[in-house]
């Protein structure tokens, strides 16, 4: 038995990605946007300095969210959990789950990181960017959380983590 598609496989080389630069030595790799041509899946890398954080504490009411760790290690807090994985390490997170990560505290991460099913979140990645180099205010980004389903939420745990 032999299977097939009608659809397009989606082929994106090293030198295609779109790459944001955050502040200092991080940034984005866009690779997937979430769309129906891009297989449903948002696909990005994500490379962070050491011990800068990746994202504050959120959660995805549509996604779930997938960290495979290539390089370094990462720090996350998954509702109420604090976790370090280090590469070759997998995180897992279902929608709904409240969590925030970034590199640990002495070291760097390289994160590939896929939501599935993907949104339209390329233009979010962009504004993270502009952001942490102070072009944005984090501010500005809060009325278009349905939008990307990036739903912010506080969270002690992770403030009290990344303060030390």
């Amino acid at each position: 038995m032999s299977t097939h598609s009608s659809g397009t496989a989606l082929v994106v080389p090293p030198h295609d990605a779109e790459v944001v630069p955050l502040a200092g030595a991080g940034a984005f790799r866009l690779l997937a946007d979430g769309t129906a041509a891009d297989g449903g899946f948002g696909v990005n890398r994500l490379s962070l300095e050491t011990g800068a954080d990746g994202a504050r504490p959120h959660y995805h009411a549509r996604s779930s969210e997938m960290f495979y760790v290539l390089g370094g290690t990462a720090s996350f807090v998954l509702g109420e959990r604090l976790v370090t994985v280090d590469t070759g390490g997998l995180v897992v997170v279902p929608p709904g789950l409240p969590h925030a990560f970034g590199a640990a505290p002495a070291a760097t991460a390289d994160l590939l990181v896929v939501a599935a099913p993907g949104s339209d979140r390329f233009d979010y990645f962009r504004r993270l960017g502009r952001i942490s180099r102070g072009e944005e205010t984090f501010a500005d980004l809060l009325p278009e959380q349905e939008r990307y389903d990036v739903h912010f939420v506080d969270d002690t745990l992770w403030r009290s983590v990344r303060a030390r």
